[in-house]
């Protein structure tokens, strides 16, 4: 036999016996009120009601929630009954016996009618009437009457929790045996209240028991003494009120008790944590409160008449506690802050770590050399600073947020280099002169300072490096330098805006669904996906993005969308039809001063690319069939007007027919990937165009 199944057995077989055992008190004290006990044996039974009375009030102190005590009401149940047969067992003593003495019923009795009456039993008669009236008229009554509120409003509370619990497991919020778990709370909870309803009658029925008990005693005891034992009247009265009222105060001070435990238990309601957490963390939560009761105090101790001394100092601690609790509060907050930013610094660390994380890919990443990387993390700040304006500048210009950019070193890339990936992928990467300046001079004159030539990194113009102690006569002469961190973020934002469509994941894309009115919310729902899938109107967006046209007005984006969607399944197509219905937008973010420039392709060339593009039987293009020599002739002499017209600092757009577009913008972005390509159709009205000429 294993050891699991021994201590199995050996659990079982301890659980037989607490059953055994607990039957045998139950009938015990069932026996009481039947058969005659000793004295001593009562003593025995006093004490133990006493006992449990305080260890129930103990525990009702310390539990965090009701329901951690809901054995209470048959415990409470248990100990009215011991309670009940010690008074009838009692009551047959000091009937039978009490001509012998006050300790006919036992020495516990006897002792507290000495301790609290003083020997004078109109004393105790004052003091268990205040008593009852404590335990029956204030604690007994309130409990009851929360312990009632408490089962109404559980019980009427049952359905809507059900619901909950159902809605919540629909929605994949919890699991099955979370659930059930919930579902068995809920049960024990309006099980608890509507149990504690009950079980405040029998407090109130004990303290009623107590009063009549009371009175059969005396009145029964003095009858008793004079007719069977020729007792005097007053030897009758003074020798049966004495031990009938030291009977009550034996059984009602465990009454009592019991009744402040069941009142600190259904009062507690929906307070977590134990009474002195709930009480006094909330009484001293509003140090100003504690403040004001302190002057009050103050003032009382000062008011002629008054004693000085209780009065100041309650008013002294009240102001202490008033000055410290704050700076405690102060204190463990830090230390709760210091402890969560350990926990969050250690949770990185071990994801960091965790194979997982070695498997996901930055989207952005800035990658220093070591000699590059120390000047510019040195003021790690700033370029924080300026790479979060960046995003920004980024979400208001094309309407979404770009990924966060991480920024590194590397051992492995050149000292003065430095690297931009993109979803891992190395894309763009540069040499730089730490300490130099940049000066971007492109066909220009150059500055009559010594200088080292080289390339802008971002536009790739000609540019020279000059020392940083050359600044101002650079200045004088007219030229705009550009430091080593604005040289790198210049180029990491051309990076970025040149792959913003790669940057647009999908998550990205319904997070802006998300933003949206709820209008255009249940404009989507009627397109998508009934007409367009979600994976569609990425591929529209991102085709947009592509050609860095902007997608901040997405209602415009969605209106001509559902226009084009039940006519055209390509996204191309439907993006090309986008672009008509933003014409205007797309037109005044290439405007400068007023106008906008075009270069035509020319006759010759839209001649040939209408030649050149193939269609199906519904007259839709499918593809572009171009001679690879006139391909070579037109990206030549393409490139050679178009360079021309940069040089001389000219922004301008493209301009071809609406069918050719497409085809003409996948030639030219390969040569220059920021000259927009438009279509005719894509002149917003009201435009004042300038031409600049033609490529043939």
């Amino acid at each position: 036999m294993t050891d699991l199944a021994l201590i199995k057995a050996a659990d079982k077989r301890a659980a037989g016996l607490r059953d055994i055992w607990f039957a045998a008190g139950i009938v015990a004290i069932l026996s009481i009120f039947f058969l005659p006990i000793p004295a001593i044996i009562i003593d025995l039974g006093l004490a133990l009601s006493i006992a449990l009375s305080v260890l129930i009030l103990m525990v009702a102190l310390w539990i965090q929630r009701p329901l951690e005590f809901s054995a209470f009401p048959t415990i409470l149940l248990v100990a009215t009954m011991l309670r009940l047969s010690l008074n009838i067992a009692t009551t047959r003593l000091i009937l039978s016996h009490g001509a012998e003495g006050t300790t006919a019923a036992g020495y516990i009795i006897s002792g507290f009618a000495n301790l609290v009456m003083s020997g004078d039993f109109v004393i105790g008669l004052i003091v268990f009437f205040i008593l009852i009236t404590v335990n029956f008229l204030v604690i007994t009554k309130g409990a009851t009457r929360i312990a009632e509120v408490g089962a109404r409003f559980t019980l009427d509370a049952i359905p809507g929790k059900q619901m909950a619990i159902d809605a919540d497991l629909s929605a994949g919020l919890i699991d099955d045996k979370e659930a059930q778990s919930r579902r068995r709370e809920l049960e024990e909870e309006s099980a608890f209240f509507g149990s504690m309803d009950g079980a405040s009658k029998f407090v109130r029925g004990d303290a009623i028991a107590g009063i009549i008990i009371l009175a059969v005693n005396i009145f029964g005891g003095i009858i008793i003494g004079v007719t069977r034992h020729g007792m005097s009247l007053q030897s009758a009265a003074d020798v049966f009120i004495k031990l009938s009222v030291g009977d009550g105060l034996v059984s009602q001070i465990p009454a009592l008790i019991v009744s402040l435990a069941a009142g600190l238990l259904v009062s507690k309601g929906g307070t977590r944590g134990s009474a002195e957490k709930a009480v006094l963390g909330q009484l001293s939560h509003y140090p100003p409160a504690l403040f004001v009761a302190a002057m009050l105090m103050a003032l009382l101790a000062i008011m002629p008449g008054l004693p000085f001394l209780p009065f100041a100092v309650l008013g002294a601690s009240m102001g202490f506690l008033a000055h410290i609790i704050p700076k405690r509060r102060a204190e463990v907050i830090a230390r709760d802050a210091e402890m969560l930013r350990k926990a969050d610094a250690a949770k990185v660390v071990e994801t960091q770590e965790s194979v997982k994380e070695s498997l996901r890919t930055v989207e952005i990443e800035l990658v220093l050399g070591k000699q590059l990387a120390p000047r510019l993390l040195m003021a790690h700040g700033e370029l924080a600073h300026r790479v979060s304006k960046m995003r920004r500048k980024f979400a208001m210009l094309y309407g979404f947020v770009v990924p966060e950019i991480k920024v590194s070193d590397s051992l492995i890339i050149g000292p003065k280099s430095y690297q931009i990936k993109i979803h891992g992928t190395v894309v763009a990467s540069a040499d730089i002169r730490i300490g130099d300046l940049l000066v971007v001079t492109g066909e220009g004159p150059k500055p009559d300072l010594p200088y080292e030539e080289g390339v802008d990194p971002a536009f790739g113009m000609k540019s020279v490096w000059v020392a940083e102690s050359f600044k101002s006569e650079l200045k004088r002469e007219g030229f705009k330098s550009i430091d080593n961190s604005s040289t790198v973020l210049t180029h990491l934002s051309e990076v970025i805006r040149n792959n913003l469509a790669q940057l647009l994941s999908y998550k990205d894309m319904r997070g802006l669904l998300d933003r949206l009115d709820p209008e255009y919310k249940k404009l989507i729902e009627d397109i998508c996906p009934a007409q367009i899938t979600y994976s569609g109107l990425q591929s529209v967006l991102k085709l947009l993005l592509a050609e860095r046209v902007s997608i901040r007005n997405l209602h415009l984006i969605l209106e001509a969308i559902a226009e084009i969607a039940p006519h055209a399944r390509r996204a191309e197509q439907v993006a090309e039809h986008v672009r008509l219905r933003m014409s205007q937008q797309i037109c005044g973010d290439l405007m400068e001063d007023g106008v906008l420039k075009l270069l035509r392709l020319g006759n010759r060339w839209d001649l040939a690319f209408h030649k050149a593009l193939k269609r199906d039987q519904k007259g839709d293009v499918t593809e572009l069939d171009f001679d690879p020599k006139m391909m070579d002739e037109f990206a030549a002499e393409a490139s050679t007007v178009i360079r021309r017209h940069i040089d001389e600092g000219h922004q301008f757009a493209l301009i071809t027919t609406p069918e050719a577009r497409p085809y003409v913008r996948m030639i030219v972005e390969r040569m220059f990937t920021k000259l927009p390509v438009l279509s005719h159709l894509e002149i917003a009205r009201g435009v004042e165009i300038r031409p600049l000429g033609a490529i043939s």
